[in-house]
């Protein structure tokens, strides 16, 4: 296989002229050294690392460009070198030139101006998130990103069901928080979700906050006030105070991990749950982890989005270059390959609609898991909330009903 698979680049390599990077003619391009492009990203998962070992090749053959994984244990490693780089005056030789964030190292980032600026619209690839309509690729934990970062991936909440459960009982499955409500009502003990600690409780807590507040929604993406509380937190309440006595154990006692989600569904002691990672779902059950007869799928008003980016930093003596590995990694193919469940599983952050019929026809997937996600469905992505809000709602949800565990 790997002969099979050497003997592919080279012949590839033949036929694929290599482009000059983002900003570069082709006359400027000649005679450069190979610009080494150094990429700082998470490094502890082995599909992660496989994809960028693949993008790499891609781009020494399309551009003629090295890029280098630099796996980190932690991102904020990488956040403090640009930082400490910057305090002793280094500007313009930084050894950091991209950057896998979002969440609260961007805001870092962002904070100090440690980032490259208005960029990303330099992307020929860029317009395919169909950034006007799908703000969730702007904002980063309702954070501008203003041209900070580009989007490459996201995560988004969905809901698996045992089918044969609703079968039984006759009902399909919930489709809006409403309709969760209803569910749970007419089927009591069979839903619960995790305390506001863990990160899919709190997840749960800014859906149903999102979904129950669309007048107000707006509220959710500036930092968290008194007067903003006010206003979102008394239809959570009443749909909560409502939910809780209908839940697993009457709501008197809940989980304190998600993990244990995903073992009580496979049990049979709840009908439904919850992910952030809808690719885990056909995987549980090819582990025999999750019955067969589980299905995924995406709530019909909205879903929680937590998109991931790709930063520029400030001192990148290579940005042209940067440019172009970021630019490829927006391109269909690299999105298409990604999202395959087999080599990582990682949703695409384009807009399929605005793809060619020939680009959307690389996400169709062969064979899939009959529990997987249909992806070819549209989904309403629900953008994070300022990153003001998680411990708002936490705290405001604490003081409400105490800890349940």
């Amino acid at each position: 296989m790997q002969v099979f698979f050497f003997s592919c680049i080279v012949v590839l390599s033949v036929f694929v002229v290599a482009k000059p990077a983002v900003g570069k003619t082709n006359d400027e391009a000649a005679g450069e050294k190979t610009p080494l492009v150094r990429f700082h990203a998470w490094g502890g998962s082995a599909q992660v690392n496989g994809y960028l070992q693949w993008v790499a090749e891609q781009v020494k053959i399309r551009f003629n460009i090295e890029l280098q994984h630099v796996k980190l244990a932690d991102t904020s490693d990488a956040v403090s070198r640009v930082l400490a780089e910057k305090a002793a005056g280094n500007h313009k030789n930084g050894s950091v030139d991209l950057i896998w964030i979002n969440g609260e190292n961007f805001a870092a980032m962002k904070k100090h101006d440690l980032l490259s600026a208005s960029w990303v619209d330099e992307l020929d690839n860029f317009s395919l998130t169909n950034p006007d309509e799908n703000p969730a690729v702007t904002k980063d934990f309702g954070e501008p990103t203003l041209g900070m970062e580009a989007p490459w991936g996201k995560a988004s909440m969905v809901f698996y069901y045992r089918s044969a459960h609703f079968y039984t009982l006759g009902l399909m499955a919930p489709k809006t928080i409403e309709e969760l409500l209803r569910f749970s009502q007419k089927s009591p003990g069979r839903f619960t979700y995790p305390v506001p600690n863990d990160y899919l409780g709190i997840s749960f807590i800014k859906y149903a906050a999102l979904a129950l507040n669309k007048d107000n929604r707006g509220l959710f993406y500036q930092p968290a006030n008194d007067k903003s509380l006010n206003a979102v937190l008394p239809s959570l309440w009443a749909y909560l105070d409502a939910l809780h006595p209908t839940m697993w154990q009457q709501g008197k006692h809940m989980l304190r991990q998600a993990s244990q989600l995903q073992r009580l569904v496979g049990t049979g002691e709840l009908s439904m749950a919850f992910s952030f990672t809808a690719s885990e779902i056909p995987s549980a059950v090819t582990r025999f982890d999750l019955p067969e007869d589980v299905r995924t799928y995406s709530m019909q008003d909205g879903s929680l989005a937590n998109v991931h980016f790709v930063g520029l930093t400030y001192n990148s003596k290579n940005k042209a270059a940067a440019k172009t590995v970021v630019n490829f990694l927006l391109s269909p193919q690299a999105q298409a390959k990604k999202q395959a469940v087999e080599v990582w599983g990682d949703d695409t952050v384009l807009d399929l609609e605005s793809l060619s019929a020939s680009d959307q026809a690389l996400f169709v997937e062969d064979n899939i898991h009959p529990s997987a996600l249909d992806k070819s469905q549209p989904t309403i992505l629900l953008a994070e909330p300022h990153s003001s809000w998680t411990d708002a709602l936490r705290e405001a949800w604490y003081e409400r009903y105490g800890a349940r565990y």
